[in-house]
């Protein structure tokens, strides 16, 4: 099957499989596996930051920085589209015990003075603020211009508040920006980052800060029951990921710039191209998305991601040009023989 449904579903490489196969590794819980120790040196380097640690998913590390830097009863200010608000299971309220305070993104972004808004006073009747949480390159397709970042930035260190960056899709972001990922999370106080997405290890995510912040997440990874033993195994596809992987990000950006195009000339499909920053594709149609996926997949196809008249369309590691001009030719047969 050739899959677009999301860069989730990467395979990890060849160069992945025999780096894993050959892995040195010990304990990580007690902190002497020598290939995770490599693989968080590498991530805190690359995202200039003092420390970082291995954890299972976005999720958990998304969650891990809100725990570490809140109070229970905190609030905090997220988007109304974030993952972290739409897609964690409402993780915040258990784990963590705080609320949102929540605004709705113009392209990607909260304005900023909604943001400016949302700190509380000090009032008795009011919760506190503790947190800003931002999301680069954001879900919607949208990479945030790092002049909005330091603005945020610098609004929160007014108002004692830490600024968590999720950074799933970060190195996307840094790629359709032309720039290192630190230039972006030098703006931020924690930042999280996948490596199962676009950078195809088959499990795993960065979190990333002080060494101080990192001491605490490690301790809050291990009531969450995510500390690991011979993890190295995985940190050995991790470190393909950093070292290779960023690095052939544009071939995805470039792939879906081209399907963009192609998609555009169909009648009847409209490509939205103010959400083409990174590797994904948005398109509107009048299609009948449950059949449209059924009949992809009858012809070898996954596709998914629809949400309203949206259907979302994701180019990764797996995705040839030619996989893209079968996806193409489907799409017309489909519309041209009223399927």
């Amino acid at each position: 099957m050739i899959d677009f449904r999301s860069d989730t579903v990467t395979r990890p490489t060849k160069e992945m499989r025999n780096a894993m196969a050959n892995a040195i590794v010990g304990d990580d819980v007690y902190q002497d596996d020598p290939t995770i120790k490599e693989l968080e040196d590498l991530a805190a380097k690359m995202t200039g930051k003092e420390a970082s640690l291995f954890v299972t998913s976005g999720t958990m590390g998304n969650q891990l920085s809100i725990y570490t830097q809140t109070q229970r009863g905190d609030e905090i200010i997220v988007g109304k589209s974030a993952h972290i608000k739409n897609y964690e299971v409402g993780a915040s309220a258990v784990i963590s015990g705080v609320s949102y305070h929540l605004i709705q993104e113009i392209d990607g972004m909260m304005p900023f003075e909604k943001i400016k808004k949302g700190i509380r006073g000090i009032d008795v009747h009011f919760p506190d603020t503790s947190l800003i949480c931002l999301e680069n390159a954001h879900g919607s397709g949208k990479v945030l211009p790092l002049d909005y970042m330091e603005k945020v930035y610098n609004l929160a260190q007014e108002n004692n508040l830490k600024v968590h960056l999720d950074g799933a899709r970060l190195f996307n972001a840094s790629t359709h920006l032309n720039i290192d990922a630190k230039e972006i999370t030098k703006y931020v106080d924690s930042v999280t980052f996948c490596l199962s997405k676009g950078l195809a290890s088959p499990i795993g995510s960065m979190l990333c800060g002080t060494r101080e912040f990192i001491e605490k997440s490690r301790r809050g990874r291990k009531l969450l029951g995510g500390g690991m033993r011979q993890v190295g195994i995985l940190g050995a596809a991790g470190l393909v990921s950093l070292r290779e992987m960023t690095k052939r990000l544009h071939v995805d950006h470039e792939n879906a710039k081209y399907l963009a195009d192609e998609l555009n000339k169909i009648e009847g499909i409209e490509v939205d191209y103010n959400r083409l920053d990174i590797n994904m594709v948005f398109i509107r149609t009048a299609i009948d998305y449950p059949n449209l996926v059924e009949y992809f997949e009858e012809n070898g196809i996954l596709i998914g991601g629809y949400k309203g008249r949206y259907l979302r369309i994701a180019c990764h590691n797996d995705i040839s040009r030619e996989d893209i001009d079968l996806l193409v030719a489907y799409f017309k047969k489909y519309i041209e023989e009223g399927i």
